[in-house]
């Protein structure tokens, strides 16, 4: 889920010179607004790792708008008083009232997560801790609170930078402790905890908004605009406020994102293909056929841009498998049937069993993209849908099943000329529609919707593999290559040994020696051969010397014996 956070955000002095003042302005006019409306209170929780920014973004908070109408709470290890109450009588005790807005500096996750870490709370309990959690927000939004969730991001290299950069500080050295390096080396539980935290506390009513905090600019920036643009959103809506209202996703404000960050250069000769193409395929063939495998069942599902090369890929994966091994369940508008169920119901009858294989050509993810620019779905619905669908996939994951999903990603230019290849060629003709060339329309809300859909449904147990696919063989490869290592992965195999065929062209004079050690080598083999059979050719003639010899002196006897026989029958008197 941290994807987006990781990706080197960052805004110039001179953007933010001309951001700043227009952004403060507005937040202290909608703060006005919000004390003279008093009908909500606002709750900002403001979390993550170590070092990444949270106390300045509270500040900057303090210094953009009235402080006389924010309150901030930080929660530390529970009191003895604390201790004495349930866990929930500290939170319940600092919410803000109606027209105004609280701050939380650590909340109810920080402790779960602490004891997470530690592994004095079990998986089970954690997950029940945050079920509770989940039911406390939404109580807090139907009773018409705004609840905005940040959680700011920091890569592990990104983290050390950060902290030695504020302990060479004399000013923020204080801020650096011991406590703050061991916490380091446990970046990568937090980020496990972490994870799976956001996955199963992503709620409609209360969604986390994920911020790189690597630039102070861009972190404040975000941040502040994202509580501008919730607040006025909220108060310029009139329906009855009984129902959750979600805050909008954070804006991406300098245009990077997990799909314009890719490279869509990258490309494999045909010989190269080839060569890979067998030996991954090879590969999957026998991971198919590992006995681990029958205690788990392998969904793939497979998106992705109008002409990307979903089919083809499809089809290389299928000559790995055995035909009665694998479903292929392509996915269209719903069905009468289909659409008197739950949004789910449809994909859940097509879930494979212990030992088999379902492959999705689209998926449930249709409500997050298609319904939700097409303006099928209502937006309560589409903001619904992924955590959901991140419930929905952890359910098949803890059941046994590996969940392994693919956006196939190509450049506008590709997809044109795809386009007009299709329309000429007969056999392809099929492929092309009037909606084909209609989405191509609406590049820009499919490109939004699928980095949200990305940011907000890449989890630990059913990641995201976003394949550049401006050329087919390379993404064909990027595919089958990615279900093998996540098999191997999930079913504790050592990963293939065989290296992968790299093609190199050495310096001429390095080429003529490796020829000649060869020619020698070979020369020395053939001796050593020749020199084994000539030993051998000695030893099977002179048996057979032996053996002829043999023969012959047992020939002699015998007819030695004879003619003694026949002189002797010559010699007997006639009667």
């Amino acid at each position: 889920m941290f994807e987006s956070a990781e990706l080197g955000h960052k805004i110039d002095k001179e953007t933010f010179k001309v951001e700043e003042p227009k952004l403060r302005a507005a937040l202290l006019e909608t703060q006005f607004q919000l004390r003279e409306n008093g009908s909500f209170p606002v709750i900002i929780l403001i979390s993550g790792v170590d070092g990444s920014g949270k106390g300045e973004t509270i500040n900057v908070l303090y210094e953009w708008m009235d402080p006389r109408y924010l309150s901030t709470h930080a929660f530390y290890a529970p009191t003895a008083e604390e201790r004495a109450h349930p866990s929930m009588w500290r939170y319940w005790r600092a919410l803000p009232p109606k027209g105004r807005i609280g701050i939380f500096a650590g909340s109810w996750y920080s402790h779960p997560i602490a004891e997470r870490i530690g592994n004095s709370l079990s998986r089970s309990d954690f997950d029940q801790r945050m079920d509770q959690l989940n039911r406390f927000e939404a109580m807090l939004v139907n009773e018409g609170a705004l609840v905005l969730k940040f959680w700011i991001h920091l890569s592990k290299d990104a983290q050390r930078e950060r902290l030695k950069a504020i302990e060479a500080n004399p000013l923020t050295r204080w801020r650096v402790t011991k406590t703050s390096w061991d916490r380091l080396k446990t970046y990568d539980k937090m980020q496990e905890v972490a994870g799976h935290l956001l996955r199963t506390t992503n709620t409609p009513w209360a969604p986390w908004i994920i911020v790189e905090g690597t630039d102070d600019r861009y972190r404040s920036l975000t941040v502040g605009k994202t509580i501008l643009d919730s607040l006025q959103k909220r108060l310029a809506d009139k329906r009855d406020q009984n129902s959750p209202v979600a805050p909008p996703f954070s804006p991406r404000i300098d245009r990077l994102d997990v799909l314009s960050s890719l490279d869509m250069t990258q490309s494999l000769t045909k010989k190269v293909y080839e060569t890979e193409l067998s030996t991954w395929q090879g590969r999957l063939a026998e991971l198919m056929r590992h006995p681990e495998f029958k205690k788990r069942a392998l969904i793939l599902a497979f998106e992705g841009s109008d002409a990307a090369g979903k089919g083809g890929a499809i089809r290389r994966v299928m000559s790995a498998m055995d035909a009665r091994q694998y479903q292929i369940i392509p996915v269209a508008a719903p069905t009468e049937e289909e659409r008197a169920q739950p949004y789910l119901w449809r994909f859940w009858r097509h879930m494979p069993r212990l030992g088999r294989v379902a492959i999705f050509d689209r998926t449930w993810y249709g409500r997050v993209l298609v319904e939700r620019v097409e303006g099928f779905c209502s937006e309560a619905d589409w903001l619904r849908a992924y955590s959901e669908i991140n419930d929905f996939e952890h359910d098949l994951w803890h059941a046994g099943g590996i969940v392994v999903k693919f956006w196939l990603q190509i450049s506008d230019e590709e997809q044109l000329k795809r386009f007009e290849e299709r329309a000429k060629i007969e056999h392809k003709r099929f492929k092309i529609t009037e909606e084909d060339w209609r989405n191509r329309e609406k590049a820009a809300a499919y490109h939004e919707a699928v980095c949200d859909m990305i940011d907000r449904t890449s989890s630990g147990t059913a990641p995201w593999t976003i394949v550049e696919s401006n050329d087919k063989l390379f993404a064909r490869i990027k595919v089958l290559r990615t279900i093998c290592e996540r098999l191997e992965k999930e079913l504790k195999v050592e990963p293939m040994k065989e290296p992968r065929v790299l093609i190199a062209r050495a310096p001429k004079a390095e080429v003529a020696k490796e020829a000649e050690a060869k020619d020698v080598k070979e020369e020395h083999e053939s001796k050593v051969e020749h020199a084994k059979q000539t030993k051998t050719q000695r030893a099977n003639a002179l048996r057979a010397e032996k053996a002829r010899a043999a023969k012959e002196a047992k020939e002699a006897k015998e007819a030695k014996e004879a003619k003694a026989v026949e002189a002797g029958e010559k010699a007997r008197p006639v009667a």
